[in-house]
């Protein structure tokens, strides 16, 4: 429910408001930075255009340090603990997935790659986990928060953009797996609806924006 998403903002780590220099990606907008190349926790560089299936494109700006993400204490377990589950769905409908941590001023404080490498194995968390050096592509996203999802079907165009669904803190109480339908949808052809929901978490940490 909203409202238990929300409570995590006496944290201070709440971040909805758009910051005026990043771009909005429109739906039916093509894949920014389709070539950059991010070295991945294989050890190789891959490019998003490298990583797309058959059938679309799943981008998650997401981090290891974030409440929203990760979970905060034994009984809030966090988005990313629904990852395993969703890249296994993409990969059953050749979407490929790209996880992309840009946190660019926390690499000393959990977000750096060795961090990267371990949580991956960790969490099993599935597709590619990759680092966006200068958070460039986070840049051309217009990435706000972690986690930001953004959906692209076969032809590389925009078809779902904001939340995993409307529970960071319990799958148990998801009543609307909004990421989850969308990538259902666009497997059977079907309108995906909503197409934007409110992307919540924390903000991305820019080296310009060192809070």
């Amino acid at each position: 429910m909203m409202i238990k998403m929300l409570s995590v903002a006496a944290l201070g780590v709440l971040a909805t408001a758009a910051h005026d220099p990043l771009p909005t990606l429109e739906l039916g907008a093509k894949l920014p930075a389709a070539g950059q190349k991010m070295m991945d926790v294989s050890g190789k560089e891959v490019s998003l255009q490298e990583i797309a299936g058959g059938n679309g494109l799943l981008v998650v700006f997401t981090c290891n340090t974030c409440p929203f993400v990760i979970g905060r204490g034994a009984e809030n377990v966090g988005w990313e603990g629904r990852m395993p589950e969703l890249a296994a769905i993409a990969k059953r409908f050749s979407i490929g997935v790209a996880q992309i941590n840009s946190n660019e001023t926390k690499r000393g404080e959990g977000d750096g790659f060795e961090d990267m490498k371990t949580r991956y194995a960790e969490k099993n968390l599935g597709g590619h986990y990759l680092l966006d050096k200068g958070h460039v592509v986070a840049d051309a996203f217009g990435a706000r928060t972690t986690p930001h999802v953004f959906l692209f079907n076969k032809n590389m165009e925009l078809v779902y953009k904001g939340a995993i669904d409307d529970n960071h803190a319990d799958p148990a109480q998801v009543k609307e797996p909004w990421l989850k339908n969308a990538m259902v949808n666009l497997n059977n052809g079907q309108p995906i609806d909503p197409a934007t929901t409110r992307n919540i978490g924390c903000s991305v940490k820019r080296a310009e924006h060192k809070h």
